[in-house]
């Protein structure tokens, strides 16, 4: 009965123009098996119809959610999709193909009419094997911690709070090397882990500011790296799956950065305390890391900060300068910074929790 109401409501969609019709099935799904009963009658449509295009608005229930698109020869990996956007996919092929997703690693076969430059474009924007540099910024000093070491190396259930992501990052496939930007008292950390890991380990001197710690570490890279991806050692509980998205993301556009729709009402005030205006939450995002940028791109961006004197918050901030897009990639609202003790016990939490996958 569900399958016969949305396929009636596919029926229903008017063709844009002759050839083309859009499917927009946004709210009609909660889960992947949801996601293949969706490519199942739209492959169905296609064929019975024999459209000469189709444009695709998938929608994922799970922001982990990648697709894998193949066929003999040809294995083609799909960018994942952000649990509030719509993508695009149009034309598939006349080959059969199955659609799989690592969540649930459920699969469906079925045929469908190609262009094979969309294939080709879609894999231009994989991320090679040991093709990522990683930043590791873990030189801060925490003092809003009031601890007797720095935040990122207290114990989070039992382990150094900056070898969990060091950890992820090394267990990747397109990570080829880890510089470490830490004070050199700390490195032993870092050193004891170093057989436990498949990927170079380097070591750069921290800065006075953010951005002084991020140009010593770009300094440090292998610079034939198609991406140098920084993080905040100060966040633990970034996952795998939004990594891969957010490099994926940098692949295509040159820079991009994690981050999350912002919660919270705010407001901006004037040096008075009063309330100029309200903000309209639904533009505002909050950022997080990694965030990965182009290295070329990056070392021109701090060509032009050094040269004009400029301060940055973030590090997509630098290629901001050079009036570069930076694209958002929607990240988790469990990839928290710890600054604070609280900080310190709801990572604990989220650790201890059997929905939490770190990888």
């Amino acid at each position: 009965m569900v399958r016969k109401k949305i396929a009636k409501k596919i029926l229903s969609i008017p063709e844009t123009r002759p050839g083309l019709r859009k499917y927009d099935l946004w709210s009609s799904f909660n889960s992947d098996d949801g996601i293949f009963l969706y490519f199942f009658l739209l492959l169905q449509l296609q064929l019975k119809e024999k459209e000469k295009e189709m444009t695709i608005m998938l929608p994922i229930a799970s922001s982990s959610s990648h697709m894998l698109l193949s066929n003999q020869s040809t294995s083609v990996y799909l960018p994942p999709i952000d649990l509030r956007r719509r993508s695009r996919f149009s034309s598939l092929s006349n080959n059969n193909f199955s659609f799989v997703t690592k969540h649930s690693r459920s699969t469906l076969t079925c045929s469908a009419n190609h262009s094979t430059t969309t294939i080709n474009q879609a894999s231009e924007y994989v991320v090679k094997e040991k093709s990522v540099s990683v930043v590791l910024l873990a030189g801060g000093k925490g003092k809003r911690m009031g601890a007797s070491m720095p935040k990122q190396y207290l114990p989070l259930l039992g382990q150094p709070i900056a070898l969990y992501s060091f950890y992820t990052f090394s267990r990747m496939r397109e990570v080829k090397e880890i510089v470490v930007v830490c004070d050199p008292s700390y490195q032993d950390i870092f050193e004891d882990a170093r057989e436990k890991i498949n990927v170079d380990l380097k070591f750069a001197s921290p800065g006075k500011e953010r951005q002084d710690s991020v140009y010593s570490g770009l300094q440090t890279i292998d610079m034939t790296s198609e991406l140098v991806c920084i993080h905040d050692s100060a966040r633990p509980l970034v996952t795998s799956s939004d990594v891969e998205k957010v490099l994926n993301d940098g692949l295509r556009v040159g820079a991009s950065v994690l981050g999350v729709p912002a919660k919270a009402t705010i407001k901006e005030g004037n040096s008075e305390s009063f309330v100029v205006k309200t903000l309209d939450r639904k533009t505002l995002w909050e950022m997080q890391t990694p965030q990965v940028i182009n290295p070329e791109l990056l070392k021109k961006g701090f060509e032009l900060v050094n040269r004009e004197g400029l301060e940055v918050t973030d590090d997509v901030s630098i290629v901001e300068h050079l009036k570069h897009p930076v694209y958002i990639t929607h990240g988790s609202y469990t990839n928290i910074k710890v600054t604070t003790p609280d900080d310190l016990l709801l990572a604990e939490r989220i650790l201890n929790t059997d929905s939490f996958v770190p990888a």
